[in-house]
């Protein structure tokens, strides 16, 4: 397979301490619950902050081929602080929280004029398999604090004097730390394993559940949330996602996705694409530009027909499109979005049985409709007259080559990658986390920086390890940056494994929907687009 062209950036990554290389480790063992404390015979401790760090693991079986681990490494250090964070101007974004040299030291300067004592520290950054190595970036932060509430009781004087700020904890850098570090490992064995190991929505695409509620109501041995979503779009998947062989989301073009057998086995990683298109019965073709999602908007990009500003995938970034054709089928829910355009209507048969000149109107059971905006209305119009059929092709791809679609099988867009053949693999610029331009505020923050994170990948055996890591929840938990999650999936034993939906929507429950973890939401779990679950029984 090609490699990707490694690229120079402008932006913030972990330091070089972080970026040390981790031998490679075998799988951890598998014990009864409460027989395993300290470290697990026959896996390597965890390679995050000093070799010397206290961990403990406890393991207890679920199910039949299903254990849970649950990882505690590391303790707070008396050099965690809270600081106070503070924003910068640079081109494409009025408070950056990392830039360039000359913008960083200009904003010491006017705190220093205001009476503040700032620092201004270079973030250093690792080697990922499309990213060089070095200095990326600059922050600006103001005092050292015990507490963040200590923090915050000065960010008045900071706001009063004309400048915005923000508490951070130091922990959570992305550099050395000692911990804590909380993980919770499902290790699936799908050789005794007899159960499936799906991708659930619980509903139409247009809802979102928690992960808890879904592994409640359909009897789950456990469950983890899956790909990421935009349920304010009211768009369910912002990527590929294929529900039990039907594709329900088209892809980011290019992005990591975790290709899920039913029965568990063969389980493997890819960036894929989709190829869509539509043609009428006189023959006109066009190209479909998505599947279940609002017309003229991509969410994180990777698109088709001249998005803007990109085509490429850029995570958490909403291209536009004013010119497009995008289906919709009764997996999205009862009715299509309403708005300015036309829509056709088509049975099961493919069939035209209206054409409107509006957007929004029931989906019919078996068939579907096609929304179109801008100049793909004119085509609608001319090529959909009710009483004549549209023909859809919808394919996945993996380096041009189809990817088999059938029941058994669903597939969940995601990423980075993180390990591939055995080898610690972030391709963070080609999956869309390095953006475009002189802001890499996202990057430092969700790359960079410590978060929660969730996580699967396949082992040696070819068992699936589905993980859940704790964090923002400073002294308990601070998270992992994407270079140490890829360091602690490979170190459990995985050879092939990428990173899933985070942050606030992190989430492991097990049988009844208790939960695994503690979620990151001050308001507690987070409702998400879907999750993956453990089902008992082969049905």
């Amino acid at each position: 397979m090609r490699r990707p062209p490694t690229i120079s950036l402008f932006t913030a990554v972990l330091s070089a301490a972080a970026a040390a290389s981790v031998a490679v480790s075998a799988p951890a063992s598998a014990h009864a619950h409460g027989a395993s404390h300290g470290a697990s015979h026959g896996a390597r401790t965890l390679p995050l902050g000093p070799a010397s760090l206290h961990e403990e693991r406890d393991t207890e079986q679920l199910a039949p081929g299903v254990t849970l681990t649950h990882i505690v490494r590391g303790a707070k250090s008396d050099a965690d602080a809270w600081t106070l964070h503070l924003r910068m101007a640079v081109p494409g974004n009025a408070s950056a929280v990392i830039g360039p040299r000359a913008t960083a030291d200009d904003l010491a300067h006017r705190l220093e004029a205001a009476g503040f004592r700032p620092r201004v520290e270079a973030v250093r950054g690792p080697r990922f398999a499309d990213v060089r190595p070095g200095v990326t970036g600059y922050i600006v932060r103001v005092g050292r604090y015990a507490t963040e509430d200590e923090a915050r009781k000065d960010l008045p004087a900071l706001t009063a004097a004309g400048f915005t700020a923000a508490a951070s904890y130091t922990a959570q850098d992305g550099d050395a730390a000692t911990g804590p570090w909380r993980l919770h490992v499902l290790t699936i064995d799908p050789r005794r394993f007899g159960g499936r190991v799906v991708s659930s929505t619980g509903g139409p695409l247009t809802t979102v559940d928690r992960v808890s509620d879904l592994v409640r109501s359909t009897g789950a041995v456990a469950g983890v949330n899956g790909t990421y979503f935009t349920p304010a779009a009211k768009g369910g998947p912002a990527g590929l996602h294929v529900l039990d062989g039907e594709l329900t989301s088209e892809a980011n073009n290019g992005r990591t996705a975790m290709i899920l057998p039913r029965d568990g086995r063969r389980v493997r990683f890819a960036q894929l694409s989709t190829d869509l298109g539509v043609r009428a019965q006189d023959r006109a073709a066009r190209e479909l530009d998505g599947i279940n999602r609002l017309p003229g908007r991509v969410d994180n990009c990777g698109g088709v027909g001249g998005d803007q500003p990109t085509q490429l995938p850029q995570h958490d970034v909403t291209c536009t499109d004013p010119d497009e054709l995008v289906s919709f089928t009764p997996v999205y829910g009862a009715a299509s979005p309403a708005g300015p355009g036309a829509e056709a209507v088509l049975d099961a048969a493919g069939r035209v049985t209206e054409f409107r000149e509006s957007r929004g109107t029931d989906i019919p059971a078996g068939g579907r409709t096609v929304q179109a905006i801008g100049t793909a209305v004119d085509w609608l119009r001319a090529h959909a007259r009710p009483g004549t059929r549209l023909t859809f092709s919808e394919r996945v791809l993996d380096n041009g080559r189809p990817v088999r679609l059938d029941r058994d099988t669903s597939i969940l867009g995601a990423g980075p990658q993180l390990v591939r053949d055995g080898r610690v693999w972030v391709n963070a610029a080609g999956d869309g986390l390095v953006h475009t331009g002189e802001d890499q505020s996202f990057y430092y923050n969700w790359a960079l920086r410590r978060n929660p994170r969730t996580m699967a990948g396949v082992d040696a055996a070819g068992r699936l390890l589905l993980v859940a890591a704790d964090g923002r929840a400073a002294g308990y938990s601070e998270g992992l940056s994407i270079l140490e999650t890829a360091k602690v999936m490979r170190a459990l034993g995985a050879v092939q494994a990428m990173n899933l939906d985070g942050g606030g929507s992190t989430t492991m429950a097990r049988s009844g929907g208790t939960l695994v973890n503690h979620p990151s939401d001050a308001t507690g779990e987070r409702s998400v687009g879907d999750g993956i679950l453990l089902l008992p029984g082969r049905g």
